[in-house]
Order: structure tokens, then C-alpha cells, then sequence
């Protein structure tokens, strides 16, 4: 993370020819929000003036406390690598402010913001962050929409032609470059049209950003060839669905605390997974908030459906993979990349730290396929499913109050507000497979 001061910025300005101002902020359903400013307004921007109607946004304010002031952070400096025929395009990430000057609560990165404050005053100075999304590439049709058509027949690790999306991977790769991303990996995954490409942890806020800086390269650099990125779970049936798993750490400086001797997880990282098993149904809210997410959700298309850790076995919701040293690391196998990425990060360090500091027993590791025991073999187990619809996990969030402390009284609120109308939504809503199955058998 750079440390730019507002005179830095200023110099880049002019030096960069940059002409327009991104000032970047998340709405409660992680979805990116922009103000744009001319260049001719960047004192009034580094001077945290510039304000917003925050009712137009979803789980911000009512209409009658609707402004809102937008302060940006000057690490997230950044110039877009792509041109404009206008100038170029810097971006700054804001955070919330209301207009007497606080930090507004409904923010999700003022938000996380909290929650690394309370992981400092116990001790750790980082929570690094290790995303691994994945999305899908389809054709578009002549005016530039996207169809059903995937633009190929891949598989995983598949290489070139059958793998028709590597160019488009590796224009994605060069300007995450650009842009300061450090890409560890990209390669096709399972499902035809599936794509991942990883990059390297960083500390909470920062790969909170990240992502979502991730999601707008992939989309941009997927329309320049012609094609159509989703980040949506389960746009199709009948194949693997798209997850985003979360690798994770705790640091104190530049001990990772998750190691332990001998390169074995720490007890530290123990309490930790507790806490993540203990909010497990809780979190899925969170961590899979669309109708969509619970069609990746189930068994057989490799994502987790149950409640459990493990080392080599994938089944599970929780994976310790094997790394050594600083590497060492838990996996949270089961968000997906519909996720607020602020909310999901925020709300699974807090359960962690509720394990910290709570003393849970740690289940022990389930070292068998779960996919392959019986429902009474996984109840003699004690592994229980996570919640196969967005209405269960709702329900599983309303009886959790500690996870709802983690987001905060507004954002529960707001996040409830939204979530519940989708499902209300959905329940109406009548699909061509219930007029396939019942039309004419009734």
C-alpha cells in the first residue's frame, strides 16, 4: 500500500495527464458505486467536499438524512491502465461520511475498518487476505449482450485452443500487473467457460479493495474481446458453479500466528476456526447473499454443503492446506464472489476472534469424504449442513446476534431489508420449469 499525501497526488495529476476523477465506494450488495469529478475539482476532493445523495443508495439513509460526504483514502491512488480519447482516469476509494463529520456506520469498509480495529486492540496487527474467484466467460450476441453460449469447452488446467479464453486471461493478468496486483496464478477451471485467477494476499481493507477492483478489470478487459464476464455462482445448471474461497491468516508483525512448531496450525488457529464453525450458518448470509448462491451450494459440484475442517479433504467448509511458515493458512471454501467482500471479511474475522476469545471446542478434523457418508454417519459426526437456501441462511442470521454485531445495527438492518425483498421476489416469481413439470400434468 502506497502512502501518497494530497501534494503527491496533485503532481500526478499533471504529470499523468490525468483528467478525471473516480471517487469509488460499495453499496451494502457489493456493487460499485462512482462519483465522477473533473480533475478542475481535486481540491475540492482532497478537502473531503465532495458530497452524494446516499438515499439513492441501496442500505445507505433515508431520504430526509441523504447527504453524505465522501472521503477518499489516498492509498488507493491509482491510474487506470486503459486510455480515454478525454484524459486519463485515476480512481480513489472512499469511505462514508456523514455531514457532521463521523464515519457513517451503514459503510461496509468503514465497517471492516472496525473490525480490524478490535483484531489490533487484541494483539494482531493483520488479517491477510488470499482470494481465489472465479467467473465465466460467454459469447456476447451482435449488440454486445450476453448470451447462453460459453466461449469454450475447457476444463480444468486445459490449454490452448480448447482454452479460447486464455487471451482474454492473460489481458485481464497484464493489467491487474499494471495496476499493482501481484497475480500468483491463472489458469481455466473446472467448467467449461470457467476462468480463476489468484493473486497474492494483503491485509484485510486492502484486499477488500482488490477485489472489487478485480471484478471491474475482468469485466472491462472481457468486453474488449467481445465477451461477457459473470461473477455470477450458477449461471448454468448441470456444472461446477463459480466460489471465491478465502484464504486467511492472522499476523502480529511479521509472525504469522497461525503457524505453530514443526509447521502445524497453531492452537490460536484452532480457537480461530471455532469461531468460523460456531457462525457458520450465520456467515453463509453473508458469504452467499444471492437466490443464485444456494445452486452452487450442493453436493456433487465441489462446493461445501457441510459444516466441518479438514486437511487434504476438500469437502468440508474448512480447508488447512499444506503451507509452511508465513504461508500458513486457513480456507474458507464456501463464499462465492456475489459477496460484499467488506461484509464477508469483516464478519468472519469477527467470528474468528469470537473463537479466540471464547475458548469453543474445535470439532475434530473429518479426514473421510463427506459427500460419500450417510446422513447418519454425518450425524454421528456431528457435521451439520450449511443452509441450502438464501431464506435458511436469513433465518440462521436473525438467530445469530454475534454475526449481526459484526455488521453493525444498520447494515443488519439494511442487509435483512434487501435480502428479504429478493426472496419475496423470487417466491413469486413463476420459472419455465414449473410450467415444463406441471402445465399439462395438471
Amino acid at each position: 500500500m502506497h502512502k501518497y499525501s494530497a501534494e503527491d497526488i496533485k503532481k500526478l495529476v499533471v504529470d499523468e495527464n490525468v483528467e478525471f476523477l473516480c471517487l469509488m465506494f460499495t453499496d451494502i450488495n457489493g456493487i460499485i458505486k462512482n462519483v465522477e469529478v473533473p480533475v478542475s475539482q481535486i481540491d475540492k476532493v482532497l478537502a473531503n467536499k465532495i458530497t452524494f445523495d446516499g438515499s439513492s443508495i441501496d442500505g445507505f439513509t433515508r431520504i430526509e438524512e441523504s447527504d453524505m460526504l465522501l472521503h477518499p483514502d489516498l492509498s488507493t491512488w491509482l491510474i487506470f491502465p486503459w486510455g480515454s480519447e478525454h484524459g486519463r482516469v485515476a480512481r480513489l476509494i472512499c469511505d462514508i461520511y456523514t455531514t457532521d463529520g463521523e464515519p457513517f456506520a451503514g459503510d461496509p469498509r468503514v465497517n471492516l475498518q472496525r473490525i480490524v480495529k478490535k483484531m489490533k486492540a487484541m494483539g494482531y496487527t493483520n488479517f491477510n487476505i488470499g482470494p481465489e474467484p472465479e467467473f465465466f466467460l460467454f459469447n456476447t450476441d451482435d449488440k454486445g449482450n450476453p448470451t447462453l453460449h460459453l466461449n469454450d469447452d475447457g476444463s480444468y488446467f486445459d490449454f490452448s485452443p480448447v482454452d479460447l479464453g486464455e487471451n482474454c486471461r492473460r489481458d485481464i493478468v497484464l493489467e491487474l500487473e499494471k495496476m499493482g496486483f501481484e497475480v500468483e496464478a491463472s489458469h481455466h477451471e473446472v467448467a467449461p467457460g470457467q476462468q480463476e485467477i489468484d493473486f497474492k494476499y494483503e491485509d484485510a481493507l486492502s484486499a477488500a479493495d482488490s477485489i472489487q477492483m478485480f471484478k471491474l478489470v475482468v469485466k472491462t478487459i472481457a468486453k474488449q474481446h467481445g465477451l461477457y464476464a459473470t461473477f455470477m455462482p450458477k449461471p448454468l445448471q448441470g456444472i461446477n458453479g463459480s466460489g471465491m474461497h478465502i484464504n486467511m491468516s492472522l499476523f502480529d508483525g511479521d509472525t504469522n500466528i497461525f503457524d505453530d512448531k514443526d509447521d502445524k496450525l497453531s492452537p490460536v488457529a484452532k480457537q480461530f476456526m471455532s469461531g468460523i464453525l460456531k457462525h457458520a450458518r450465520a456467515l453463509t448470509a453473508v458469504n452467499n447473499p444471492t437466490i443464485n448462491s444456494y445452486k452452487r451450494l450442493v453436493p456433487g459440484f465441489e462446493a461445501p454443503t457441510y459444516i466441518a475442517w479438514s486437511g487434504k479433504n476438500r469437502s468440508p467448509l474448512i480447508r488447512v492446506p499444506a503451507a509452511k511458515g508465513k504461508s500458513k493458512r486457513v480456507e474458507m471454501r464456501s463464499v462465492d464472489p456475489t459477496t460484499n467482500p467488506y461484509l464477508a471479511i469483516a464478519a468472519i474475522l469477527d467470528a474468528g476472534l469470537d473463537g479466540i476469545n471464547s475458548g469453543y471446542e474445535l470439532a475434530p478434523e473429518v479426514k473421510e469424504n463427506i459427500y460419500e457418508m450417510t446422513e447418519d454417519e454425518r450425524a454421528a459426526e456431528g457435521i451439520i449442513d450449511l443452509p441450502s437456501t438464501l431464506h435458511n441462511s436469513l433465518k440462521a442470521l436473525r438467530k445469530d446476534e454475534y454475526v449481526q454485531a459484526s455488521l453493525g445495527k444498520g447494515l443488519t438492518n439494511s442487509f435483512f431489508a434487501a435480502k428479504n425483498a429478493e426472496w419475496a421476489q423470487y417466491q413469486q416469481t413463476v420459472s419455465q420449469w414449473e410450467r415444463d413439470t406441471y402445465m399439462e400434468l395438471y
